[in-house]
């Protein structure tokens, strides 16, 4: 069989595995060999070429992290087809439009998942909606391997943003740019052959795909598939399989944290974690707790700004950035398009100058690896703007040049004139004894700008003390004198992105206005005391007299 070289693929990288029996994927009981997967890739690309409509070749892929998910993705890689990662916390129309948006001409799913596009328009997947637990999922029993490989421009996946602050957008990932991203990842992380690699973060994320599969194909490290992410089951994985590396997202961290502690949780064969948005917090206790480094990074699907820790990264700090090709990245006022003055912090360590010093995160010299939005050019665009990659997030620099994250391009508050942001705050409060969990944002005031509200999450047995959070608070000289609470929301579970990031926007849009207890504080000085219904309508008799009641909560 010929086979025609040419830049590194994925599919390129698959065949690098098609005589290594070393163990490939593991699920469960199950365990296939690199050798057994790239067979049964070259059979998915068979089968789905042999499905193949006209139009975009995008296959829609509904399932948890099960090995078929990667067996068809490999099989994508070799057949030129783009897999469309379908994100399962989406519901009815919007998930619809998903599908519709990213072209996808069938969807790949099983009978746990197929009720979810039960009654959808599903564009031109109508009709063609396959169940991989059901006979009509017809692999054949062999297929030699494609002669050549698809182009390095072919789109390997549409991976969704998370979708937080608006309607998710579908980034374009070209199968060479996988493939790079694995073999840098796995050089950044030393990810070698020898490695067990952790995945439970969602394989239609960026984080899943571009950390932990991608590194583990390039290099030949064992892949162990857990369904979805479990706080309750992640050690007991890890001690299972050998586990060596995992990633992570969010607050997945937290919620290991929140485990009960046992005089064995340094008995294990982890050696790295790495992920992003752990609190520093977080990652202390994890590498105190459990003997295993985390390494904290920055970055998105789009892969234009990478921030990484360095070994004299100050605490909380996300670190500096990664220079790739000429990269020239900065913290710049959006309104001005200067770079913002240096952070300025007092002897307590809290900053001073918030309102200058913090800005967007730029790479100043264009979008550079970003290949776009699919079927989005506005969207692109707005990215893109003055020739300019605008990242969407928050951040402040020290005299260093150590990046400070300050949260989301929506994650501004301003309280009595003082513009600030969510995430220094949110740093503070995740210090407050018992808190899993911490979301800080704007809620309006009713005479002018907002006010703050926090919610929190209790790890299990932990009550809230209202009088020990309002010592907590009196006791942090890096708080600001505007960023203490006025409203905090106790919740059960905090809503999180399919991605265990936080999402703020139902809580913003809910406010006060929530079965869960809300204590506040009426005025400046007061304690802290339950948010009662008497208080909501006193509260919306202030915004009507202000000529403010738009902006209550609905």
């Amino acid at each position: 069989m010929t086979y025609v070289i040419g830049p590194v693929t994925v599919a390129s990288l698959l065949r690098d595995r098609a005589d290594d029996d070393r163990p490939g994927y593991v699920f469960e009981d199950q365990s296939w060999s690199w050798r057994a997967v790239v067979d049964e890739s070259g059979r998915r690309a068979a089968m789905l070429s042999s499905l193949r409509q006209a139009g975009p070749f995008h296959i829609g892929v509904l399932l948890e992290n099960v090995p078929e998910y990667l067996f068809v993705a490999g099989g994508a890689a070799l057949a030129g087809a783009t897999i469309v990662g379908v994100n399962p916390t989406r519901r009815g129309a919007e998930l619809a439009q998903d599908i519709r948006h990213t072209d996808c001409q069938l969807i790949i799913t099983d009978s746990a998942s197929a009720g979810l596009l039960d009654g959808l328009d599903l564009g031109a997947a109508n009709g063609r909606v396959l169940l991989i637990d059901s006979d009509a999922y017809v692999v054949p029993a062999s297929a030699d391997l494609p002669k050549t490989d698809p182009p390095p421009e072919t789109i390997a996946f549409l991976l969704f943003t998370s979708g937080s602050t608006s309607a998710p957008k579908a980034v374009i990932c070209t199968t060479e740019r996988m493939a790079v991203a694995g073999q840098r990842a796995a050089a950044a992380y030393g990810v070698t052959s020898a490695d067990v690699s952790y995945c439970s973060m969602p394989l239609f994320h960026g984080n899943a795909l571009m950390a932990c599969w991608a590194p583990s194909l390039a290099v030949g490290a064992t892949v162990v598939l857990r369904r979805k992410f479990s706080a309750s089951g992640f050690l007991a994985d890890v001690r299972r399989y050998g586990c060596t590396y995992f990633t992570y997202v969010g607050r997945t961290v937290a919620y290991v944290l929140a485990q009960t502690e046992t005089v064995d949780d340094q008995h294990h064969s982890l050696r790295l974690g790495f992920g992003t948005e752990a609190s520093a917090q977080d990652r202390v206790r994890f590498a105190s707790r459990f003997g295993c480094p985390l390494i904290e990074g920055y970055g998105s699907s789009e892969s234009v700004v990478v921030i990484m820790r360095t070994p004299d990264t100050p605490p909380g700090a996300l670190g500096v950035p990664r220079l790739d090709g000429g990269a020239d990245i900065a913290v710049v006022d959006p309104v001005t398009m200067l770079a913002c003055p240096e952070a300025i912090f007092d002897e307590h360590g809290g900053l001073i100058n918030g309102d200058a010093a913090i800005g967007e995160i730029v790479n100043r010299s264009g979008g550079g690896i970003f290949e776009g939005y699919y079927n989005n050019d506005e969207a692109t665009t707005d990215r893109l703007r003055n020739g300019w990659y605008w990242s969407g997030d928050l951040a402040f620099v020290d005299s260093s040049g150590y990046y400070y994250f300050a949260g989301r391009s929506n994650d501004w508050l301003r309280v009595d004139s003082e513009n600030f942001a969510a995430a220094p705050v949110e740093n503070i409060l995740h210090r407050f004894p018992g808190a899993v969990m911490v979301a800080v944002y704007a809620v309006p005031d009713p005479r002018t700008g907002d006010q703050v509200m926090a919610a929190v999450e209790m790890g299990s047995g932990a009550p809230f003390d209202p009088a020990a959070f309002e010592t907590f608070l009196d006791a942090q000289r890096d708080l600001g004198t505007k960023w203490s609470p006025r409203f905090v929301r106790l919740v059960t579970e905090m809503p999180l992105t399919a991605n265990n990031k936080i999402n703020k926007q139902p809580l913003r849009v809910s406010a006060w206005n929530t079965p869960e207890p809300v204590w506040w504080k009426p005025s400046r000085g007061e304690s802290y005391r339950p948010f009662t219904p008497d208080d909501a309508s006193l509260l919306v008799a202030e915004f009507v007299a202000h000529g403010r009641s738009q902006l209550l909560p609905r």
